[in-house]
């Protein structure tokens, strides 16, 4: 395809976006609609669990990241949820980063915000661009020494990989992936931020298409990092992973991309598309507003620190987003073949 045809191609992609103007609409055409508007949407306990947070480590905002924390916590008592996963959307450790893998951060803002008699489950790691940051050594590099190391519930084998969730009884297949993208300029480092190199890209690439090549053993298929491929925040949509990812997202017909970045929670559906955009980053970073030229896409946008709520079985993905006091404030559910319920939308 010719620059000229993707750049029209993606206009008309674009153009028949879906129009969620009103949350009401759903609502009339949703059969469980009544149940979500007066009810908890209490979790359904014979299904797999995991919470997931983007852009929480941010050192110079704890208590943010703390409010967070305990509303997670808090949520998991309530419904006594066994987590089989934490999915950690990148931008995990903002700011200095002292020691590398020794760095006392992992204690005070993993291992003890997020603790094991909450949440005894793997914490899978993507990495976020401040996970790039040399503070002084690229914080990447100490996750992945961190992981390695074992005794610890951080699980981030590679700069990219796959595993099944959950561990026992798989329902979904995902794919985990690094997002720094190369710089147009061709240099490696602005500043403290480091990128993949353009070898790493095309690797990953080549690595990903035989991925999803490969036999599909359960029912669903996730991919999982940092940067949108569509967002309405303040990022926007990335140029390159619409390039690279978004036809093999189609192609294999990816249920669920799941992102951090823009510091918000979100929710994105096309028309035509086979695959659900949710952003979750609101993990305790400074938040960020919609932009004005995308209002109309949706379904959901909400300028607030929370975090989110994967619930899989083998038929059927529940996504919800919650706030700082447990409130579910947007929730979905899509099935294997595709078809995506709105259950609330605050």
């Amino acid at each position: 395809m010719s620059i000229r045809d993707f750049a029209s191609s993606r206009r008309e992609f674009l153009r028949q976006s879906f129009v969620f103007s009103a949350a009401a609409a759903f609502q009339s055409l949703n059969p469980l609609a009544s149940f979500a508007e007066n009810g908890k949407l209490p979790p359904d306990p014979g299904a797999a669990h995991a919470l997931m947070i983007g852009d929480w480590g941010d050192d110079k905002r704890r208590d943010a990241q703390s409010s967070v924390a305990r509303a997670m916590a808090a949520y998991t008592r309530q419904y006594r949820l066994k987590h089989e996963a934490l999915f950690l959307l990148g931008d995990n450790f903002y700011g200095e980063f002292e020691g590398g893998v020794d760095c006392p951060r992992f204690k005070t803002d993993f291992e003890e915000m997020y603790p094991r008699e909450v949440f005894d489950c793997p914490a899978y790691a993507v990495p976020g661009n401040h996970d790039y940051e040399a503070r002084p050594e690229i914080k990447l590099t100490s996750q992945l020494k961190y992981a390695a190391r074992g005794g610890t519930r951080w699980t981030e084998p590679a700069q990219w990989y796959s595993y099944q969730f959950p561990l026992k009884k798989p329902v979904a297949t995902v794919i985990a992936l690094d997002s720094n993208m190369p710089f147009p300029d061709g240099k490696l480092a602005h500043g403290y931020t480091h990128v993949m190199t353009e070898e790493q890209r095309q690797q990953q690439l080549v690595w990903l298409k035989a991925e999803l090549a490969k036999p599909l053993t359960t029912p669903f298929r996730i991919v999982v990092a940092h940067h949108p491929v569509y967002s309405n925040g303040p990022h926007g949509d990335h140029k390159m992973l619409i390039a690279d990812w978004d036809p093999l997202l189609r192609e294999y017909k990816v249920h669920l991309y799941l992102a951090g970045h823009d510091h918000d929670l979100q929710h994105l559906e096309f028309e035509g598309h086979p695959t659900s955009f949710f952003l979750s980053g609101g993990g305790g970073a400074d938040l960020y507003n919609e932009r004005n030229e995308v209002k109309q896409r949706g379904p959901y946008f909400n300028k607030v620190q929370g975090f989110s709520h994967l619930e899989a079985t083998e038929k059927v993905l529940t996504l919800r987003h919650l706030d700082t006091q447990g409130n579910v404030i947007h929730a979905f559910r899509k099935s294997v073949d595709g078809k995506v319920d709105i259950l609330r939308n605050l």
